[in-house]
């Protein structure tokens, strides 16, 4: 961001008025207006931009986004704003009347030269609303559009106002950027000197090698080394031309006017190409073998073609430089085809046949070749000449006039009067009464309709159709539509056509490993005990945070809890736990868990960013609901106590109840639950890759390169980070008393400074350990401990939450005021009734802490009851399965799974 100086200067150069520049100040030093919203099919979320420094929200992936890609790319960009300050826009409507409308831009744009709003819709988005008001949104005539209120709006600032169609969106771009992303976020990143001495050379020796053949024909080069050279402009890539992810078709040159100079040596050599040279007349549907792999021909443009090759993966490929590949024997298989001469009529004859008909014309054309070369007819024949003849003459009669006698042979299809015997009009009320009664919100059956249909048609003198052709019509109407007209949208869902995407934006299931990690919560169908007492504590719930490239199970966590922050906080440190590293992106659903602050800061602070499926498409996050099932019917399934049965609740009685057969705690399946996801689920084909998980995420991560310059550090930092904050995320450091979170004082003695007290300081508490929280005090997280210690170590915040609300209903009894207190709440934790109130919030949080136990890497299950005089006596941090002495030296680096489990 610029600072004060650099923006003051700035407007100096442009010469900007008074009231330009206080518009834009407004701008830089506000919150966004609003909050995006998710329509519907629309995926929102934040990206976290380095050059702003903050989180950037988008309305769509696959518009805005992609223009915040550029903007964080782009040099003429210096600042860039979401959602800046609503401005008034007025233009006619169509109906001629004025119109004042008060609008959010997508963007606020602070550029070297210039500065102005951008609004991002896509292409169809514009098409609809310039038919609606022309006066708002028109395409001119280069093609571009435009907003001519926006325009005025910002004329008198000298601003500018501009629209933007994802049309102008190019996708191989958008997927470099997001494949590089972990590489331009780094000014660390290290290459030896030999290793680049050595690529430099090599580039600049092979002008145009390929990233494929700069690896196969090099040893120790990783794709890392070559990464990072290109992140840091050392040797160039032209983003626009090819995906990195397909390294045969990437093109490496020593600097940008190298690859210029190519591109401009292949066209010459194009324009100028020696008449001897054979030419390609490709035919769609041909054959061909490339660099070892098979290609299908499936279009053939002006200036490109495509191809579809191995597991249905499509690229396009420029025509020069096809003819290029061929002409140096690298593209082999491909023979030379003349332009199709087949006449239509043997084209439509052949479409119309089915598989008998094939197989007599087969029959009749292997005896009359026979018949006509004087040749024996084939065994067991019994067609008498005269039938021959005429055959003959079929033959003869369809090779003049076709070109093909064969098609002579075929069986003519005799389908009949396929003509409708009902009227037009008749035609016409049937779709009326489709469409305007039964296709509707009223939902009446289809005989209700059909009933005044005839009715209709017997009052005007016309035939009426049958019920049977009635009904017939309305399935032949297109089902979605039907539905979303009947039901409504999350109805017509099921029936949603899936979206097979074959253009060149980044694949829905991403492109390498810790790319996209789908994030998900279930319950699972099982009931467990306490490991102390034997009570039954009900159901669990399980969180799986799954790569998407993969399909590997990166972490998984159980709890009692129903989903919340807390359960976000156990899978982040169970995947850091497992391999040292976030993935990229992360996809969520809406729950409110994933949109707390606390959350959103974390992935902040490791750069990753949070897209989150429009509500009612399920089928945005299939890859978790898939193994929800999987690990319920193949795992879960087969333990006693699992809840089956209860799906038919009616039927259960006492001698089946899985209640009374629960036998299993907390600790004990999860332990089995991870050693079935990691080392089970893990090794199992899957089939949608062909291949495990393991053997996919291993392969991905040596063709896309390991980035071990994002590897976290598993240490007290990252463990504070992880903890959830209070909604103000800072209290004031009173003297003598300490920071006051969830009505609880904490004290340390670092809070005795001056500097710090009577300051606001930022805060972070344990939901599981509220005996202490954290505070950042002059660059150092310190701990501090609260009052009556004792009674509050190892308690969990369910707990205070359970006890401040029976304190309150207590109080309600007598119509007074309660003001909760620390003191008060320790007094009533320590009582009998208080116990009692808490007991099974108790054994839950101890089986709950059992778990975080695994997932911070202790080795052995703390599963020993607890007592109310052990919580007196144990205040020692080694009791709190968190947390080391932040006083303690700092860590070696782990050795996460990410190398060992190769």
């Amino acid at each position: 961001m610029l600072h004060k100086a650099d923006f003051d200067s700035w407007c100096r150069k442009l010469r900007l008025s008074n009231e330009t520049v206080a518009l834009i100040e407004r701008i830089r030093n506000s919150q966004p207006a609003r909050a995006v919203q998710s329509s519907r099919g629309n995926v929102t979320g934040r990206y976290p931009s380095r050059k702003m420094g903050v989180t950037i929200q988008f309305e769509s992936h696959k518009n805005e986004l992609a223009f915040i890609h550029e903007y964080e790319h782009e040099r003429d960009v210096l600042e860039f704003y979401d959602q800046p300050l609503t401005i008034k826009l007025i233009y006619e409507a169509i109906n001629k009347r004025r119109l004042g409308v008060l609008h959010t831009p997508d963007f606020f744009l602070i550029c070297t030269e210039a500065a102005g709003w951008d609004e991002c819709k896509t292409e169809e988005q514009l098409i609809k609303l310039a038919s609606k008001n022309p006066n708002r949104y028109f395409r001119d005539l280069d093609g571009s559009w435009r907003c001519p209120p926006g325009e005025a709006y910002a004329e008198p600032f000298g601003l500018f106002y501009r629209v933007r169609s994802s049309k102008e969106i190019n996708w191989t771009y958008q997927r470099n950027i997001e494949f590089f992303d972990d590489f331009y976020r780094s000014d660390t990143l290290i290459v030896t000197a030999n290793i680049r001495t050595y690529l430099l050379e090599v580039a600049t020796r092979n002008h145009s090698i390929t990233m494929g053949d700069l690896l196969r024909h090099t040893e120790g080069i990783t794709c890392d080394d070559i990464y990072i050279l290109i992140a840091r402009g050392e040797l160039y890539v032209d983003l626009y031309e090819a995906p990195l992810a397909e390294p045969d078709n990437v093109r490496i040159f020593p600097n940008e006017e190298a690859a210029i100079a190519y591109k401009n040596l292949i066209q010459t050599s194009a324009q100028t190409r020696s008449n001897d040279l054979p030419l390609i007349d490709v035919a769609v549907g041909s054959l061909i073998q490339w660099d070892g792999r098979g290609w299908t021909v499936i279009n053939v443009g002006e200036t490109t073609i495509g191809l579809l090759g191995e597991g249905q993966s499509f690229i396009e490929v420029p025509l020069i430089a096809f003819e290029k590949l061929f002409q140096e024997n690298r593209i082999i298989g491909l023979s030379v085809n003349a332009p199709s001469s087949i006449h239509p009529e043997v084209k439509r004859r052949i479409e119309q046949a089915d598989t008998p008909a094939y197989a007599k014309a087969n029959r009749l054309h292997e005896i009359v070749l026979a018949y006509i070369n004087g040749e024996p007819l084939p065994i067991n024949t019994t067609i008498s000449g005269r039938t021959l003849r005429r055959l003959e003459a079929k033959y003869l009669k369809a090779q003049e006039a076709y070109g093909s006698g064969y098609i002579g042979l075929l069986p003519l299809q005799r389908k009949g009067n396929t003509k409708s015997k009902l009227s037009d009009i008749t035609l016409a009320a049937i779709n009326d009464f489709i469409v305007n009664r039964y296709e509707t919100c009223k939902q009446q059956s289809k005989f209700a309709v059909y009933s005044a249909f005839r009715l209709f048609c017997e009052q005007r003198g016309i035939l009426p159709a049958s019920y049977k052709t009635f009904t017939k019509a309305i399935k032949m109407r297109p089902r979605y539509e039907q539905t979303l007209k009947r039901q409504g949208h999350k109805a017509a869902y099921r029936d949603k056509e899936f979206y097979w995407n074959m253009t060149p934006t980044t694949p829905r299931h991403g492109e390498r490993p810790f790319h996209i990690a789908h994030i998900d919560h279930t319950e699972l169908d099982i009931e467990l005990v306490c490991s102390s007492t034997g009570q039954n504590l009900g159901r669990p719930w399980a969180t799986f945070l799954v790569d998407a490239y993969s399909r590997r199970m990166l972490a998984v966590t159980i709890t009692y809890d129903k989903p919340s922050h807390r359960s976000c906080m156990m899978i982040v440190r169970e995947c850091v736990r497992r391999f040292g590293r976030l993935p990229q992106i992360f996809i969520t659903d809406g729950g409110l868990e994933f949109s707390d602050t606390y959350f959103e800061t974390l992935l902040a602070v490791y750069n990753c960013t949070k897209k989150k499926r429009p509500p009612s498409e399920s089928r945005f996050g299939s890859i978790c609901e898939r193994l929800f099932g999987t690990t319920n019917t193949r795992f879960i399934h087969n333990l006693q106590g699992n809840t089956q049965i209860m799906r038919n609740v009616r039927q259960v009685t006492k001698s089946v109840n899985p209640k009374e057969h629960a036998i299993w705690t907390l600790e004990k399946l999860y332990f089995y639950l991870r050693e079935w996801s990691y080392e089970v689920y893990d090794t199992i084909e899957h089939p949608a890759l062909g291949q495990c998980p393991r053997d996919a995420f291993a392969k991905g991560m040596c063709s896309t390169g390991r980035r071990s310059h994002l590897l976290i550090r598993n240490d007290n930092l990252f463990r504070i980070l992880t903890l959830p904050t209070t909604p103000r995320t800072t209290a004031k450091v009173q003297p003598g008393r300490g920071v006051k979170i969830n009505y609880i004082y904490y004290w340390s003695d670092a809070f005795r400074h001056p500097e710090v007290e009577g300051k606001q300081v930022r805060v972070r508490y344990d939901p599981f350990d509220i005996g202490s929280s954290f505070a950042y005090v002059r660059g150092t997280w310190i701990q501090g401990y609260s009052e009556k210690h004792n009674t509050f170590h190892n308690r969990s915040i369910h707990e205070i939450a359970i006890a401040s609300d029976e304190l309150r209903r207590r109080q309600t009894r007598h119509f007074g005021k309660l003001n909760i207190t620390a003191i008060k709440l320790a007094r009533f934790l320590e009582s009998v009734e208080g116990e009692e109130v808490t007991l099974r919030q108790r054994m839950t949080d101890r089986a709950t802490r059992n778990v975080l136990a695994l997932v911070d890497g202790k080795q052995q299950l703390e599963v020993a009851a607890e007592t109310t005089s052990e919580h007196k006596a144990d205040i020692s941090n080694d009791a709190n399965p968190f947390y080391t002495d932040l006083t303690d030296q700092p860590q070696e680096p782990m050795e996460p799974e990410l190398y060992g489990e190769f």
